[in-house]
């Protein structure tokens, strides 16, 4: 039989060697039936986020960081649905007239995921930030400081100081056009990081939690390429 043709985006034995001993371990414990139902047990018994987190702490340390955080940046990006979406849960952005989802999302000042939430596009930065900060509070209670955008009103602020937070907004200076502002360009590069992913340039699955697994495994793909310094490869055609 004639071998398959390999794809650009392939795992290289360098990084499956990364991921490779999660894996095996979970292997050893269960035996799922097929692909897809094992990539619904890994995200349902937290297997996805464990392997998402332990490679997260590995580039915080091949960087001179330490395995915990102490400050994040949160931001949030509405993407469109395609249409085995339900209706009920997906929303319309008035502010960027996009009807899809929400990602509310969480980083590192390295740009690395701490915390992300999946809603209706709806639903408004503040309400993403407070659970956000909810989720910062619990998995990750290092974090002292948080920075967030305009979007995000008073009750976000109010509701780090309850959670041991304190939240600081970033507002953009005055002038249009694109500006690059202090703290938040990490958390916007991680977002256009995402972007690269065909996977995620609109949001495909049925279950917001589907989608939150998708985003950790995008993660995953650019910290293990991260650590063993390959480029990342992008599903754009490139034409000779």
């Amino acid at each position: 039989m004639a071998s398959r043709r390999p794809y650009r985006s392939d795992l290289s034995d360098a990084r499956w060697a990364l991921i490779e001993p999660t894996l095996t371990a979970w292997r050893a414990a269960r035996r799922g039936p097929g692909t897809v139902a094992r990539i619904a047990e890994w995200e349902a018994d937290g297997t996805t986020q464990r392997l998402h987190d332990l490679l997260r702490e590995q580039v915080r340390e091949s960087r001179g960081r330490a395995v915990v955080p102490t400050a994040a940046i949160i931001d949030a990006q509405s993407v469109k649905t395609s249409g085995n979406v339900g209706e009920l849960s997906q929303g319309i952005d008035a502010g960027k007239k996009i009807k899809g989802r929400k990602r509310h999302i969480a980083t590192d000042t390295l740009g690395l995921l701490l915390a992300v939430l999946v809603t209706a596009a709806s639903v408004q930065d503040s309400a993403g930030g407070q659970k956000l900060l909810d989720a910062i509070a619990t998995e990750h209670p290092t974090v002292a400081a948080t920075w967030v955008d305009g979007g995000c009103n008073n009750t976000v602020i109010r509701h780090g100081v309850k959670r041991g937070i304190a939240v600081q907004v970033v507002k953009r200076g005055a002038g249009s056009g694109f500006q690059v502002l202090p703290r938040r360009w990490v958390v916007e590069r991680t977002l256009g990081r995402l972007m690269q992913h065909r996977r995620l340039v609109r949001d495909y699955e049925t279950l917001p939690q589907r989608s939150r697994s998708m985003i950790y495994w995008a993660m995953a793909n650019i910290m293990s390429r991260t650590l063993t310094g390959e480029s990342t490869q992008t599903w754009r055609i490139t034409y000779a």
